[in-house]
């Protein structure tokens, strides 16, 4: 293989320090690379800036956990009638943004704990670039690695001109759990997973919030059947323009109290304008990999940045030492994925390639935390529909009228179950609805385990359960495969 750090006679001789491997970044990916590498090699350093924790517990899924986890109770609270419960909730703002600090501090000394019982001699504090010669500058060193485990992550996307025309007014997933107290108003601009969960949470916090969205489309749902229950369920308490387009963003003042604006085009066609206190920008996030002048080991990125001839199982670059793992990678942006993939890089660079150790790829997950729950596993509906060699059927159940969710009073969902013909196999499946995260793990449980209906529809479903309406949506592949079920328990779930 192609070592990174190979030094030829133009290379520099005030190397200060060699080693086996370096982990750039010591975020999940990063951890975990550096631990497994670390149980092998005792040469291994683990170069970071800023804080030395995960994105999902600084900025990303525990923090925003906490602020549904308080929203779900205001909406409860506020919206028990039907039940002959009659309440309205008193939300004391500085209380709630409080109190998502202190939880996410508590999550955090986790981390720290972990990362303080490192030996100081292999962490590294400091911002590293990859120079000319393929060595790795940061602060007053100069190191040569063997191999080298990038984990950089990523950072919010603002679109150009953004930060300066909106100013303090401006908030990303970064900064939002920063808030000593609740806004007023808001606007989410961005209807992925981050700005629907933070829209949701917000409105039942008792913020005005306007969601935007350039297409008509949430959660990046790629079923049109699901996204438009998706749309229907969450509208009935979520202000949502979709299919706007924004034409211009910025603040005003007036007696001395600065908001922000945003000037947009709704989807027919009619210009709007938007005004309040804050503006959330949910656009995406984009890997922090360019700018570690990774070229200069030999790495290509196309043109959204993202590396070129990426192993997806271990996250090597081609035949080069050189491992692109987590976020930075811009595979698949999340947790368990870029655990799996540190993993996996911290295996390959300490044993013998044959031997070492690769965890299976698990089939794409993603559940978004808004309510009611959106969930999608394995192949989406076009990548099925654009493989000719793939005949299959789509189960379906509907949670309008769902027994257990009818009585909890959260019957508003639709489950679409994508199912192979030929090998009775789960190709995929898309949801909105209660429970979509416990459904989902079967489903994925049964792709990963590569499961037949009829195993699935063998297991019990215990009455009455949220659950049982993946019962009904099993039956229902199974029917359409025109392949029966034989059982003596023939009720259906919506009674």
């Amino acid at each position: 293989m192609n070592k990174p750090s190979d030094t030829t006679d133009n290379a520099p001789h005030n190397i200060t320090r060699h080693v086996s491997v370096a982990v750039i970044g010591a975020g999940t990916a990063g951890q975990n690379a550096f631990r497994q590498a670390s149980k092998i090699k005792d040469d291994v350093v683990i170069i970071n800036e800023g804080f030395w924790t995960t994105t999902c517990i600084a900025v990303g899924c525990m923090p925003s956990k906490l602020l549904i986890a308080a929203a779900d109770r205001a909406h409860d609270a506020n919206n028990s009638s039907e039940f002959g419960v009659h309440a309205t909730a008193t939300i004391d703002g500085k209380q709630v943004m409080q109190r998502v600090r202190d939880e996410r501090s508590h999550f955090a000394s986790y981390i720290k704990k972990q990362v303080d019982s490192w030996p100081d001699h292999k962490k590294i504090d400091g911002r590293a670039r990859i120079n000319e010669h393929g060595l790795i500058e940061v602060n007053d060193e100069i190191i040569s690695a063997e191999q080298i485990i990038m984990a950089t992550g990523s950072s919010p996307f603002i679109p150009d001109g953004w930060a300066d025309m909106l100013g303090d007014t401006m908030l990303t997933s970064n900064s939002v759990f920063e808030l000593t107290d609740l806004p007023k108003s808001m606007a989410v601009i961005g209807a992925g997973a981050i700005g629907l969960e933070l829209a949701q949470a917000f409105t039942r916090l008792g913020v005005e919030v306007t969601l935007l969205n350039r297409v008509k489309q949430v959660a990046g749902l790629k079923d049109e059947d699901i996204n438009h229950k998706a749309i229907d369920c969450l509208s009935s308490e979520l202000t949502m323009h979709l299919g706007s387009t924004i034409n211009n963003v910025g603040t005003t003042s007036d007696s001395g109290n600065t908001s922000a604006f945003i000037e947009y085009e709704d989807s027919a066609g009619t210009s709007q304008r938007w005004q309040g206190e804050y503006v959330l920008v949910a656009t995406g996030r984009r890997n922090n990999i360019k700018q570690l002048g990774v070229e200069n080991l030999g790495v290509e990125l196309d043109d959204k940045n993202r590396p070129k001839d990426l192993s997806k199982k271990t996250g090597q670059i081609g035949d080069l030492d050189i491992y692109i793992v987590g976020d930075a990678n811009a595979n698949i942006p999340l947790l368990h994925v870029a655990s799996d993939e540190g993993y996996s890089a911290g295996n390959m660079v300490c044993e013998n390639t044959e031997n070492a150790y690769i965890r299976p790829p698990a089939p794409p997950f993603s559940i978004v935390f808004c309510s009611p729950q959106i969930v999608n596993i394995g192949m989406s509906l076009p990548e099925i529909q654009d493989d000719s060699e793939l005949e299959f059927v789509i189960g379906s159940v509907s949670f309008d009228n769902q027994g257990r969710s009818r009585v909890m009073g959260v019957n508003c969902g639709l489950l679409h179950i994508y199912g192979c013909k030929k090998t009775d196999r789960i190709l995929g499946a898309s949801m909105v609805g209660p429970d979509a995260e416990y459904i989902g793990h079967i489903l994925a449980t049964a792709i990963t385990n590569d499961l037949c209906i009829k195993q699935l529809l063998d297991t019990p479903f215990y009455h009455p359960t949220i659950l049982e309406g993946l019962r009904t949506a099993l039956r229902d592949v199974q029917d359409k495969m025109k392949i029966p079920y034989q059982s003596q328990d023939t009720q259906e779930d919506n009674f």
